[in-house]
């Protein structure tokens, strides 16, 4: 396989090669064409960093210090054969310059366990994107409560009698969990459906789980734009993600297709609105989901469509982040 360099590179002050790991889900089972962590990889390999691999289940804690069995990785943009790694070699996490975290919802006490590990690691040095305590604050549901200016009517409730009130208010609603991704588990609730108490029985039983439900925004069928914001600044370009047939979600995951679109005025606005909390956070790499007018979700775990965008603007979203990652560390 060959290995992809150029010019550039991401070094140290002491002129020696920067040191990214990437904490994902297996990289056997990625498809290159739309995978976000594997346009990182192929940005870090091009500035020459050492680049080093790490599944959940490699970190650990060892009397205090976070390490990790990494393994060197090798990357290349050919769908057929994308990957080479390394044999494992234990390491601690605080030797890294910069850690992606990339592992995908559902945000579980293990994923919690996971940050906290990171959180170990960026006490030591390494920079986290995204920093491990915002990603346990900005929950990609429930963090739009922050910016009721941005959204249609929502309530973040458990109660399923509160639900009935709010769709019998408001007509056609969508409810979803607060710690899915994909499009997982959304469901469309309408006052007159028989099946709605079955819906919300499914949904949170005997009123014990916490979901989201939001109006519908009939928009959806215009698309459901992701914007993507690198150091607090968008992408001039959004990811619009239209249903697939018989289906109101506009997720890829779920059958959906996208089409690049320019940020509107009104996206703008959004962002504007968002993206200083993001920074203050230490959110490098967020994702917006806007249907029409309407901000829907802020998305920070592992934000996507970066490959979709790149490849039909030209452009290099991961080498923007890298730009700003390298510049925060050159800032210590």
């Amino acid at each position: 396989m060959r290995l992809l360099m150029e010019q550039t590179m991401g070094k140290h002050d002491s002129g020696q090669p920067l040191k990214t790991g990437v904490v994902m889900d297996p990289v056997s089972g990625i498809d290159i064409k739309k995978d976000s962590t594997f346009a990182m990889m192929l940005e870090s390999q091009r500035r020459q960093h050492e680049l080093l691999y790490m599944e959940p289940g490699d970190l650990m804690v060892e009397d205090g210090v976070p390490v990790a069995s990494m393994r060197a990785i090798e990357v290349e943009d050919d769908a057929a054969d994308w990957y080479r790694l390394g044999q494992p070699e234990r390491r601690p996490l605080g030797d890294l310059d910069i850690i992606l975290m990339r592992r995908d919802p559902p945000f579980d006490m293990d994923y919690v366990y996971l940050t906290y590990i990171l959180d170990l690691a960026e006490r030591e040095g390494a920079l986290v994107i995204n920093r491990p305590q915002s990603l346990r604050d900005a929950n990609e549901k429930f963090f739009i409560s922050l910016f009721p200016q941005c959204c249609v009517p929502v309530v973040i409730t458990r109660a399923a009698s509160r639900i009935r009130r709010f769709v019998e208010e408001h007509g056609l609603s969508v409810v979803k969990p607060l710690d899915g991704m994909g499009g997982e588990s959304i469901y469309q609730l309408r006052p007159d459906d028989p099946n709605l108490n079955v819906i919300l029985e499914s949904m949170t039983p005997q009123d014990e789980q916490l979901v989201m439900v939001q109006r519908y925004i009939p928009e959806i069928s215009e698309g459901d734009k992701r914007i993507l914001l690198v150091g607090g600044e968008p992408v001039p370009y959004a990811l619009a993600r239209y249903p697939g047939p018989g289906d109101f979600r506009g997720n890829l995951a779920k059958g959906g297709t996208g089409k690049g679109v320019p940020l509107s005025e009104r996206d703008r606005w959004i962002v504007s609105q968002v993206a200083p909390e993001l920074n203050r956070r230490g959110i490098l790499f967020a994702g917006l989901d806007v249907i029409g007018d309407w901000l829907s979700e802020v998305n920070v775990t592992s934000p996507t469509c970066i490959r979709e965008l790149d490849a039909e603007y030209g452009l290099n979203i991961a080498g923007q982040l890298f730009d700003v990652a390298e510049g925060r560390l050159g800032q210590r």
